[in-house]
């Protein structure tokens, strides 16, 4: 387990750039926190880490943002406003399980018993002004992460 804290937004897509440079094909990411937490922040950091250079929209309304980069593939998931885990298998979860995609997935817990276990979980939590980061390894795959962030 590794816990810092994040000062402001920028800080937050920092973070998410340098796991970027960690990050494997195939992974399996839960982003947790409150609304305004710093979900999406870290997202747009990671996916501009693996070179996205357009606009990245919170995937509240839509459930689920697709991102071909370069050779990485990307679904970046939004689960607050997801009525029914049974939901994702008409959203076509199943088709990204391939371990070769990347999944980021914001409130997992609503996709309970539906999701693939994860690798890391993130959990974003307001301290003050800014935001306490904790990471938890779920899987060799994620031990490997926080060893690549903290080596």
């Amino acid at each position: 387990m590794l816990d810092f804290m994040l000062d402001s937004a920028a800080a937050t897509e920092r973070f998410g750039a340098r796991l970027a440079g960690v990050l494997e094909p195939g992974g399996v990411i839960y982003l947790h926190g409150d609304l305004g937490a710093g979900k999406t922040t870290l997202a747009r950091g990671l996916l501009q880490g693996l070179g996205h250079r357009g606009t990245v929209k919170s995937p509240t309304y839509t459930l689920v943002e697709p991102y071909q980069i370069g050779e990485w593939r990307l679904f970046h998931w939004d689960l607050y406003r997801l009525a029914d885990p049974g939901e994702l298998e008409f959203l076509g979860l199943r088709d990204q399980l391939d371990g070769a995609a990347v999944l980021l997935i914001e409130w997992p817990e609503r996709g309970q018993g539906e999701l693939p276990a994860a690798d890391l979980a993130i959990a974003l939590d307001y301290a003050g002004d800014g935001r306490s980061c904790r990471l938890e390894a779920r899987s060799p795959a994620g031990r490997a992460l926080l060893a690549g962030l903290t080596g």
